[in-house]
């Protein structure tokens, strides 16, 4: 055999054995793109897919579909995504939630080694609010407050084990408080509870607590991100206001089956980096309270790892399981 007709040979050997050749890569994508929500529509994760794989549409030239894979707390969805072919032609839209469920519960997937992060998509801080009869202005004050009546206040959560749940955990941790959890069915079921006073505070998502913060129904007195809350400016963190090292987010971002090319990650992630600078999607998460991120794979995979690795402790140290 010749040299020329050895390198096509070792080629195509190549090829066969080594999965997808790179001409596939930079041709990516040639067909439809699933993008699944392992959520039911209608919620803030599927809101968020859907706003991205509506630009991802015009920019790869090819369909992004959006299929909602819900039950199972997520892990249907991820089950799918996992067992996929992975050639970039399914993606999942992940969460601080999905990775949170597969801690508190058997799931079939492991959300660090069984998917390649693709790029952090959004974040999202929560803002601890508080019933106007609690005396406290501040984060120190409300934590002043707790530390003199242990166990006498409640607090709402969106279900034992959820992000909710496990940030008010984290934040009696760190402050060294103690309050007594009242679990409900997502927080939409809580907020009754806590206009009426019957609860005393909770960590809310923004764009549910802003209109009860004017009506002057909830008093805000912190964020849980690093930052200031670009929709919330008024607001301090709490890791500058009384907890130090507080950093709570909830975030969205896309995964893809293990063993997907790394020129197809690196295009994806290229492609809603750019989405993700566009005015009006900038604009459109503000609106819900979220900041877009658009990390490298690098950057979004140490993210997954430090917060598996963190929840993992919150939930062995306070003793929470599942209901």
């Amino acid at each position: 055999m010749n040299t020329k007709g050895s390198l096509g040979f070792c080629v195509l050997l190549a090829a066969v054995l080594g999965g997808p050749p790179v001409a596939n890569a930079q041709e990516y994508p040639a067909r439809p793109v699933r993008l699944i929500v392992p959520l039911a529509p209608g919620g803030a994760m599927d809101t968020v897919a859907r706003a991205v794989a509506q630009k991802l549409t015009g920019n790869f030239r090819q369909t992004v579909v959006v299929d909602n894979r819900g039950g199972g707390g997520g892990s249907i969805g991820a089950e799918i995504t996992m067992r996929a072919t992975p050639d970039g032609y399914t993606l999942m839209m992940g969460s601080a939630s999905y990775l949170i469920h597969a801690l508190m519960y058997r799931a079939p997937y492991h959300p660090v080694r069984d998917f390649v992060p693709v790029t952090q998509v959004t974040t999202q801080p929560y803002v601890l609010v508080v019933h106007p009869a609690v005396p406290a202005n501040t984060i120190s004050e409300f934590i002043a407050v707790l530390r003199a009546k242990p166990g006498q206040y409640s607090f709402a959560s969106a279900g034992s084990g959820s992000l909710i749940h496990l940030t008010t955990e984290l934040f009696k941790a760190l402050s060294g408080v103690e309050a007594v959890h009242v679990p409900f069915k997502g927080m939409g079921a809580a907020y009754p509870d806590l206009l009426s006073g019957r609860l005393q505070f909770a960590f809310g998502s923004i764009i549910s607590s802003t209109p009860h913060l004017k009506s002057g129904k909830l008093r805000g007195l912190g964020v849980t991100s690093r930052t200031r809350a670009a929709s919330l400016p008024e607001l301090p963190p709490l890791a500058e206001a009384g907890v130090p090292g507080f950093d709570v987010t909830q975030w969205y971002g896309l995964l893809a089956p293990l063993k997907t090319p790394r020129a197809v990650i690196a295009r994806v992630q290229r492609e809603v980096a750019s989405v993700l600078r566009q005015p009006d999607i900038v604009a459109r998460f503000a609106a819900d309270g979220s900041e877009p991120v658009g990390s490298t794979p690098e950057n979004f995979g140490a993210h997954i790892r430090d917060e598996y690795e963190r929840w993992s402790k919150v939930i062995k140290q306070a003793g929470i399981r599942a209901d």
